[in-house]
């Protein structure tokens, strides 16, 4: 929602009613993922995008019945002949949207997000989309100590305490979607459906080397949404003119760098240890692999590795931590120059993630997501 915030703090300042619609949930293939946003005012102005064209007219239409009833309601377009050409979903895939009134429980809402973003702290919004209390909200936050803040209600203590549960969950993963709830929170009924739309920091890549490679990997990471950081023990290389795009530019050991920030680091961020030099590789290796990074990558020949692999025996390096390891780094795409070898980095990183097969589309069969 932050990329149409812009244009509901608008039409709120000059007073027209706003239409909500997001995207919940997706089956087969769709052209946007859950938390997609699109706000219709009451004039049929438009904001953002649900389908990437596909179903926009038909979801204008539905969101100003509902502006009109001041109801939220579910809708679904799903692929068939019929509404392949009633509203151009050709995708083959299905998506949930629900549809609000934003009213003054919204916008206090939204105003509560707005002041976590800018503070660029996690937080989950909890929506229930069917069921009792259609509507209501419960922004959900991750405190200190496990003291976690949550503000509003779903209507019901207990399924306030569960659902901010399974929320926290689903941010500590980065991911959006629905669960089913009884009416007071019971699992495996589904009285109650809730969308948890989660708005977690950008994923964190660690790139260690100043190298040729390091400057085309991190354009290519900052257009995947990752925070960067370029980490290099030699003063002489690691500069911001020759890495503008990096959000952050280190000189130091990258050990010590991991030693400070290792903790922070999860299943979504990544460590690309680039320097192929046995002095900064191993302790960087060793540092990361005490971390809960999802993805350690490792640059080197086939005779870097094995000699890599023989060092990091030494060093106490056990099988475990070695299958961690993708070494030598990026996909077997015949990459040539930094740039081709900056987009096999981040191929493994996105099949590794997906936990996809890495042969091409046309060899394949069945669905293409998930």
């Amino acid at each position: 929602m932050r990329e149409i915030l812009n244009d509901l703090k608008r039409w709120r300042s000059q007073g027209r009613r706003v239409a909500l619609a997001r995207v919940v949930d997706l089956e087969g293939s769709g052209p946007r993922l859950p938390g997609a946003a699109m706000a219709v005012a009451e004039d049929g102005e438009v904001a953002g995008s649900v389908s990437g064209g596909c179903v926009e007219g038909a979801v204008v239409t539905a969101s100003l019945e509902v502006l009109a009833s001041g109801e939220g309601r579910m809708v679904t377009f799903g692929y068939s002949d019929d509404e392949a050409f009633a509203v151009g979903l050709t995708c083959g895939g299905t998506i949930h949207l629900f549809l609000e009134a934003v009213e003054d429980p919204t916008w206090a809402a939204l105003d509560d997000l707005e002041a976590l973003w800018d503070q660029d702290s996690p937080c989950s919004l909890v929506t229930v989309v069917e069921g009792p209390g259609t509507g209501s909200k419960l922004l959900v936050r991750p405190g200190v100590n496990g003291g976690d803040q949550i503000q509003g209600t779903l209507g019901e203590a207990e399924l306030d305490r569960v659902a901010a549960r399974d929320a926290l969950g689903e941010l500590a993963a980065g991911r959006s979607g629905v669960r089913h709830y009884g009416e007071h929170g019971e699992a495996r009924e589904e009285t109650v459906q809730v969308f948890v739309e989660s708005f977690a920091p950008p994923p964190q890549m660690l790139i260690f080397g100043a190298v040729d490679f390091t400057a085309s990997l991190v354009r290519v990471a900052k257009v995947l949404g990752y925070r960067v950081t370029v980490c290099d023990a030699r003063e002489v290389f690691a500069t911001r003119k020759r890495f503008p795009l990096a959000d952050e530019v280190v000189v130091d050991w990258p050990n010590r760098l991991l030693d400070q920030v290792g903790s922070g680091l999860g299943p979504r961020d990544a460590v690309c240890v680039l320097t192929h030099d046995n002095k900064f590789d191993v302790p960087a290796i060793v540092s990361a692999l005490e971390t809960e990074v999802g993805y350690i990558g490792v640059m080197g020949s086939r005779r870097t590795h094995e000699n890599r692999l023989e060092r990091l025996r030494e060093v106490g390096v056990d099988d475990a931590g070695v299958e961690r390891l993708r070494s030598p780094i990026g996909l077997d795409i015949g990459a040539r120059t930094p740039e081709e070898t900056a987009i096999s980095i981040v191929s493994e990183i996105i099949a590794l993630r997906t936990r996809r097969s890495t042969r091409a589309l046309s060899a394949t069969d069945g669905p293409i997501h998930d």
